[in-house]
């Protein structure tokens, strides 16, 4: 079986790394470079408990499943790509200030921390000096936290790293800067992809370009796949000689923080602003403005990197993922904020269903929406002018 897979993302590259170990023989056309998109922008977190919170519902289901895979992903990729990815379970620390404690959705004091006991998740409520000794960096203003042990993070931009290497090693093909411009029907049937340099054919098709995935020409209205950019900016701030990086995720005050290497990254906000990732100064100030809040000596760290990134939302905010009103042509986009915590599910799901026609979502499905336009959606606010943001990548 002929496979192309559009987009050299987290998304594609899982889905067609499993795809070339399943005997597929598989092309992956990126219009850029690996990774360029959601996925080296993002911060790496798996954070199941932290992204869903309490939530019963399909898209929670597969981001504990998702998480359940993590580890054995990460040991067997390392093994096949060489590439350390920086996989750690660090644990997340969802915190509540005194003067949100009222409206905090983690807060300790907030019922939904017993709804995640009652799911079977593992996590622990801690007042306010408890969770100051697990992170001595947070402010005197904590009125609680929830602890999650089983949170990981991983490194985004090696994790795509690693994926290439690996798809390559399993025999499949990785063209970067070959931008699929139209994709060919017939009889309601995929039949090709067309790039400024050839047609490609395939048995079937994966369309994995995250943000993109509704600007590719040549589906009917019902197959395109309704997706918008979210733009989100996040800081990386160096550590000064001698201060000490926060061990684990922190969450709280609107924000994260997360460590990578001897950095720390600081997200993020989001903001409807079409394909733009030009950086905004008001981002900025806002997010050093939270961070100080939530952890005060953060207020001497420099800021060493600024960049943004373009997330792909949905109209209901959940992932479109399997098979479109076109034959042969399967979607996997929609992932929004959640798009590294996914992927093993992702990879796994996609695959089988390409190579098995095994579909087990049908709360995903792409069919549901039924020709929805892209510029219809509104899941996802624009925040107001002077940087009234909300927290993710």
């Amino acid at each position: 079986m002929k496979v192309v897979v559009i987009g050299a993302g987290v998304a594609g590259l899982g889905i067609a790394w499993r795809l070339a170990r399943g005997g597929a023989r598989v092309t992956v056309l990126e219009r850029a470079s690996v990774g360029a998109g959601a996925t080296s922008a993002s911060a790496g977190m798996i954070a199941a408990a932290a992204e869903m919170g309490h939530g019963d519902s399909p898209e929670a289901a597969f981001a504990r499943r998702a998480n359940g895979l993590w580890p054995d992903f990460a040991k067997e990729l390392e093994a096949q790509s060489g590439v350390n990815i920086g996989y750690r379970r660090n644990g997340s620390l969802m915190v509540a200030l005194r003067n949100e404690v009222r409206r905090h959705s983690h807060s300790a004091e907030n019922p939904g921390a017993a709804n995640l006991h009652a799911q079977g998740a593992d996590i622990t409520m801690l007042d306010g000096e408890t969770a100051r000794a697990k992170e001595p960096m947070l402010t005197g203003n904590v009125a609680g936290a929830i602890w999650a042990p089983h949170e990981a993070l991983v490194d985004s931009q090696a994790l795509c790293r690693a994926l290439a290497v690996a798809f390559v090693r399993a025999g499949g093909e990785l063209q970067s800067n070959e931008t699929v411009v139209r994709i060919e029907t017939d009889a309601g049937h995929a039949t090709g992809v067309v790039t400024p340099f050839k047609t490609h054919k395939a048995d079937a098709y994966v369309l994995a370009a995250g943000a993109w995935s509704s600007r590719i020409e040549g589906l009917p209205p019902e197959a395109v796949p309704p997706v918008i950019p979210i733009k989100g900016e996040i800081l990386v701030l160096a550590q000064p000689a001698g201060a000490r990086l926060p061990e684990h995720t922190v969450w709280g005050n609107e924000i994260y923080v997360t460590p990578r290497g001897n950095r720390l990254l600081v997200g993020a906000t989001v903001e409807r602003a079409g394909y733009d990732t030009s950086l905004s100064q008001d981002a900025q100030e806002w997010l050093r403005k939270q961070s100080n809040g939530l952890m005060p000596s953060l207020e001497e760290w420099e800021i060493a990197e600024h960049w943004a990134g373009l997330r792909p939302a949905s109209p209901d905010g959940l992932p479109i993922l399997g098979e479109t009103a076109v034959k042969g042509l399967y979607v996997a986009s929609g992932q929004y904020r959640n798009g590294i915590l996914f992927a093993p599910a992702v990879a796994e799901v996609l695959s089988r269903l390409v190579l098995e026609r095994t579909a087990d979502v049908p709360a995903f499905s792409p069919l549901r929406f039924a020709g929805t336009k892209p510029d219809t959606v509104s899941v996802i606010e624009t925040p107001h002018k002077g940087g009234e943001w909300r927290t993710g990548f």
